[in-house]
Order: C-alpha cells, then structure tokens, then sequence
C-alpha cells in the first residue's frame, strides 16, 4: 500500500467542493520497527513524532486534529485489512489541505511520517448540508 498520493489522487481531491473544509480519515498502519532517522523506535512512536509538529503545522492554518483512535476490532469488513489507528484531520479547504502537505515544514517533518507508517488510506469527507 501507498504512503503518498498520486497526482490522479491529488486533482480528484481538488475537485471536491471548494466552498466548505474537508475533513481528511486516516487509515494508518505502522511498521514493526521504524526505519530511516528514526530506527531503533517503533513505527507509531515515529509517527507520533511527525504528529506533534504536524499538529501546530494544521492548526496555525486553522485546521484541527479533533480525533484519533487505536482499531481494537473489526465489526463489518475484510478482517484482514488491518490498520492500527484512525485520524480525523479538519482543513479549511481542499486547497489548504494541498498547500500544507506540499510546503516545506511537512516537507521536513516528513522523514518520521515514512520511518514510522506502513500503509495509510487517506480519505477526504465533506459534512453533507
């Protein structure tokens, strides 16, 4: 599974609507072991570590992480698509969104984001009116 979107993935996005924040569900899955700058850790003590940044990061953009949660179970679905724990991540916009995942601070703060994650599904949501 994909860490990083495509530019397919990305202009679909896009097209959602424009006019109303997203709130992007993270389906995240950690390695065992963290690799790259952060090795010797586990994958999710990795993660967490791009998570505090990327917290201030979303915020100071007027986003907000207001959700997350360890997966204990799996009620209905393909029981062997594991994921360890679920995000729930507000952005102004779609666009905002892009911005951010593309500018230099999670640029940087990104090499924990690959040492500690697996696989992730990234799923943008709009509240229906």
């Amino acid at each position: 599974m994909a860490i990083y979107p495509t530019a397919e993935q990305i202009q679909t996005l896009l097209a959602g609507p424009q006019d109303r924040p997203v709130v992007m569900v993270n389906l995240l899955r950690f390695k065992p072991q963290a690799d790259g700058t952060d090795a010797g850790m586990s994958g999710e003590e990795a993660y967490r570590r791009y998570v505090e940044d990327m917290r201030k990061i979303v915020e100071a953009a007027g986003g907000r992480i207001f959700w997350t949660g360890r997966v204990d179970s799996v009620v209905i679905g393909d029981e062997h698509a594991r994921f360890d724990m679920i995000g729930l991540v507000e952005y102004p916009s779609r666009r905002k969104f892009v911005e951010i995942a593309l500018s230099d601070a999670v640029r940087e703060i990104g090499v924990h984001r690959a040492a500690g994650l697996e696989s992730q599904w990234l799923i943008a949501t709009t509240e229906e009116r």
